[in-house]
């Protein structure tokens, strides 16, 4: 396989190797050509996080819908291997974060995955990525919307049409969205983290509470391959906040401390992942629902959806604002960085644009594919595959290019990352395969309808 080199950055550094190397090495006091340009005077600044606010927004965005889908997951596969997975992916999260975290602080530059496809092939390599990415944000904001009307459906008992709830939903979301700085949304996101934290403790308890005394719980299981690798997807759609990272690194005060929000995230995520998905499946059994709030009992599955909602609709914002920065940085950036600063008609009417036309996106495809189970999955397979695991492993390839075989733990980082591309192609292709067929089996008679998709 040949991976195409990289160009050296407007300044010449030496290639980071690992962290070590890149507490040695210098770094400019202003990263080489910012996305932000120079923000010094502007009445909107936006590089003033500090890691552990990009930390607790990662947090945010990472755990919400993702650990809705564990319990079924594990139920499918067994406490075992559901386990296993759980805690192999979030190992290989964790190193993957750690690598793009040294690419970022190689080529400050870099904002988006099509910042990075530049470097790595050109202007086709810019566009390729940057639209890849943007649609990922734009599935996953779908995701949420998605599961926003099944939240109401519940809690109103199919109150009114489907369709309807989807677009209070898609209006919540561009109003939600109006801030647009990062350090902003943070705050937002601490509420997030709280609720999605306390209705997952509010369910496990109801469920626990109500538990029949003959609950099967299988160590193993025997799932059809379809049915294995869709809880497979599940898993690995818990730990794709990948997609956000350049972003948020962009926004930090200092990016070298990148690597403790991203130990806070790792933490923090998959701690809740394994008690959460456990927990659930071992009071609820076989036939846990998914989104996992469902199967609290009638009525404090509504409590818990209830203390959901800030959850639901926060973390898709965060997904959100990170596909509205990169089109609005992309418009703006370079000779016209200075309007990103301001608070003039242009400037802002320019992001409210954007913010109202993602998310319309975003529900037409919450309504195209209303299925929770058969859509995270197809986010997984086709956008997580790459950018949580796929592409941060070529970064590296691309990064100590020459130097692969140079020394024995080049040698076992480069087996490391060429496994890691194995599984992301693994992970893509199988996975589109076994969303579309479960897709289509799904939900060819519920798109576009007024129904009750909580049910």
């Amino acid at each position: 396989m040949s991976v195409p080199e990289a160009p050296q950055p407007v300044q010449d550094f030496e290639v980071y190797n690992d962290s070590a190397d890149m507490e040695k090495k210098p770094y400019p006091e202003e990263p080489v050509d910012d996305p932000f340009g120079n923000e010094e005077s502007g009445e909107v600044k936006y590089r003033i996080m500090p890691w552990w606010q990009a930390g607790m927004l990662m947090v945010a965005e990472n755990i919400s819908l993702g650990i809705l889908s564990l319990p079924s997951a594990v139920a499918t596969l067994g406490i075992v291997p559901a386990f296993l997975l759980i805690l192999g992916l979030s190992g290989i999260s964790w190193y993957t974060g750690i690598v793009m975290g040294q690419f970022k602080q190689r080529y400050p530059q870099v904002h988006s995955m099509g910042d990075a496809g530049e470097l790595l092939m050109g202007p086709i390599g810019r566009e390729i990525f940057y639209v890849g990415q943007l649609l990922f944000i734009i599935f996953l904001m779908a995701s949420h919307i998605l599961t926003f009307s099944v939240l109401f459906n519940t809690i109103t008992n199919h109150g009114t049409c489907t369709i309807v709830f989807g677009v209070v939903g898609l209006i919540v979301s561009c109003l939600a969205a109006l801030p647009r700085t990062a350090e902003k949304v943070f705050y937002m996101s601490t509420i997030s983290a709280l609720s999605i934290l306390i209705a997952t403790i509010v369910t496990m308890v109801a469920i626990g509470v109500q538990a029949p005394d003959n609950v099967q719980n299988d160590i193993i299981t025997a799932p059809t391959f379809q049915e294995g690798f869709l809880a497979v997807t599940n898993i690995v759609f818990a730990f794709i906040a990948h997609v956000s990272f350049f972003g948020i690194m962009s926004e930090m005060q200092d990016p070298k401390d990148f690597p403790k929000a991203l130990a806070m995230l790792q933490i923090v995520d998959t701690t809740m992942y394994i008690v959460t998905a456990m927990v659930i499946y071992c009071y609820a059994g076989p036939d846990v629902a998914s989104p996992a709030l469902s199967s609290a009992g009638p009525v404090m599955k509504k409590v818990a959806y209830g203390l959901a909602i800030p959850t639901v609709i926060v973390a898709g914002v965060v997904f959100g604002h990170v596909a509205c920065k990169y089109i609005y940085v992309r418009i703006f950036r370079g000779e016209r960085s200075h309007h990103m600063h301001q608070k003039s008609l242009l400037a802002t009417g320019t992001w409210v644009a954007i913010g109202l036309t993602t998310w319309t996106v975003a529900w037409v495809i919450a309504e195209s594919i209303p299925v929770f189970n058969e859509l995270l999955s197809l986010i997984s397979s086709l956008f997580g595959s790459w950018f949580s695991y796929g592409m941060p492993a070529i970064f590296w390839l691309s990064m100590n290019k020459g130097q692969w075989f140079s020394s024995p733990s080049k040698i076992a980082l480069t087996i490391v990352n060429l496994i890691i591309l194995g599984i992301a192609i693994a992970i893509c292709g199988l996975g589109l395969y076994v969303s579309g067929v479960a897709i289509n089996e799904s939900s060819s008679n519920a798109s576009w309808t007024c129904a009750n998709n909580a049910t």
